[in-house]
C-alpha cells in the first residue's frame, strides 16, 4: 500500500473517532455497540483474516465497500500497535455504519461495552447461545402477564362508579382504553414480522 493512501486512511480514522465523540445520543440499539455482535464479527475477522464473517452483517451491494475497507485495515494494522488500534475502530465504525444503513437505521456512532440493555436483548443472546426458548418466553410472558394485569385491574376497579358521577366515568374510560390499547398493541406486535430497522411493521430498534 502506497505510503500516501496510509496516510489518508489514517486521516478519516482520526476523523471517524473524533466524530463518534461528538455524536448525539444513540437510538436505543444493540448492533453499534463495542461488546455487540457486529463488532464482535469485525474483531473475529480481523483476526483471522476471513472477510466472510463480516460479510454477512451487510447487504450483498455494500460488499465490495466491506471488502476494500477490510484489505486497507489489514495493510494499515500491521504498522505499528496505535496504527492497529486506529485501524481496527475506523473498520467498526464502517462496518457498523453500513450495517445499520442497510437496516434503514441512523449511525451515531460506536457505543461503549457493558451498557444497560434491558433484561430482553441479553436473555434473548443468552437463549440462542444455550439452545433454549425457555428463560426468554418466561420474561416475556411473565413481562406482559404483568402489564396486562395492571391494565386490567385498573379498568375493572374504575368500571364501579356512579352514572350521576361523571369524573369517575372518565376515570374508566381512561382506564379502559389504556387496557384495550394495550391489548391490540401486543397481540399486533406478536402477529407482526419485526423487520428491519425503519421498516413499517417494525417493533424495536434491537441490533
Amino acid at each position: 500500500m502506497k505510503s500516501t493512501s496510509i496516510a489518508v486512511l489514517i486521516s478519516a480514522m482520526i476523523f471517524s473517532a473524533a466524530l463518534s465523540l461528538l455524536a448525539p445520543p444513540a437510538i436505543f440499539a444493540h448492533c453499534d455497540g463495542l461488546d455487540g455482535p457486529v463488532v464482535r464479527a469485525a474483531r473475529k475477522a480481523l483476526d483471522t483474516g476471513n472477510v466472510n464473517l463480516v460479510l454477512i452483517w451487510v447487504q450483498k451491494e455494500n460488499e465490495p465497500e466491506i471488502r476494500s475497507a477490510f484489505q486497507k485495515t489489514l495493510a494499515v494494522r500491521k504498522l505499528t500497535p496505535q496504527a492497529r488500534d486506529l485501524a481496527d475502530t475506523h473498520f467498526f465504525e464502517t462496518l457498523v455504519r453500513i450495517h445499520r444503513a442497510g437496516e434503514g437505521a441512523p449511525y451515531t456512532g460506536l457505543k461503549p461495552a457493558g451498557r444497560d440493555l434491558g433484561p430482553a436483548i441479553p436473555a434473548g443472546d443468552k437463549a440462542l447461545a444455550s439452545g433454549s426458548i425457555a428463560a426468554i418466553s418466561k420474561l416475556l410472558n411473565d413481562t406482559v402477564r404483568e402489564r396486562l394485569n395492571q391494565y386490567f385491574s385498573a379498568a375493572i376497579a374504575s368500571g364501579k362508579y356512579s352514572e350521576k358521577d361523571v369524573e369517575a366515568g372518565r376515570r374508566y374510560v381512561k382506564a379502559y382504553v389504556e387496557y384495550i390499547h394495550y391489548v391490540e398493541q401486543v397481540y399486533d406486535a406478536a402477529k407482526k414480522s419485526p423487520g428491519h430497522h425503519g421498516q413499517e411493521g417494525g417493533m424495536l430498534d434491537t441490533h
